[in-house]
């Protein structure tokens, strides 16, 4: 996962409030296990119609998505959060998440950021002309006519987002904590290890005939 510190550009000045997850990407792109190309169905429904803001070039390959309350609702499909990343959005900025989507989102790389509606209404009113940036590091959000949002995030999930670190991640980090237990696990119960070697000798022998 590619760390994220600093998300700046334009905005989308959406606002819509209880977006669910089939809005976001509609059940039938949920057949493929790959993250890659979901960015094409993401607001399916939405860019049907004529004159959508996802399609207009202004907001074209924008890093952040300005949205309304409960964003991401709905069932607990990770290709929302696959198909906002695949079409280049780096950071949500709403009032209120679905739990599930929250967590998704963040170990996916996408910032969500939750800001009161005041704020929220002022970004849109900034968005549609202007720049927006999110910075984790000084967890806040600011515009080029001096708006300064502040806003707090879980420390860990900060923590993850800024040193790229999704579940396979942070095990990795912990490698030489596990290999030093494993070792002294073998060492002092050696009985263990037998147990697992036989396990696996016959999971082999299993798979033989």
């Amino acid at each position: 996962m590619t760390p994220v510190r600093k998300v700046e550009g334009r905005a989308y000045p959406w606002g819509a409030k209880n977006v669910d997850t089939d809005v976001i990407i509609p059940a039938h792109w949920l057949k493929t296990i790959s993250r890659a190309g979901l960015g094409k169905g993401a607001f399916e429904t939405v860019r049907a119609q004529p004159g959508n803001m996802f399609d207009d070039p202004r907001y074209a390959g924008a890093p952040i998505l300005i949205a309304g309350d409960n964003f991401g609702c709905g069932s607990s499909r990770e290709h929302a959060a696959w198909a906002l990343m695949d079409m280049g959005v780096q950071a949500i900025i709403a009032p209120s998440y679905s739990d599930i989507f929250s967590g998704n989102a963040v170990k996916n790389g996408i910032v969500p950021v939750v800001l009161p509606q005041d704020a929220i209404d002022r970004l849109v009113e900034v968005a549609k002309t202007d720049e927006v940036t999110v910075d984790l590091e000084t967890m806040t959000v600011t515009t080029p006519f001096q708006d300064r949002f502040e806003f707090s995030i879980d420390p860990f999930r900060r923590q993850c987002l800024m040193e790229g670190l999704d579940e396979v991640g942070l095990t990795l980090a912990r490698d030489t904590a596990i290999s030093k237990y494993e070792s002294a696990v073998s060492s002092e119960r050696p009985w263990l290890s037998r147990e697992m070697d036989y396990a696996g000798l016959a999971v082999e022998s299993a798979g033989r005939t």
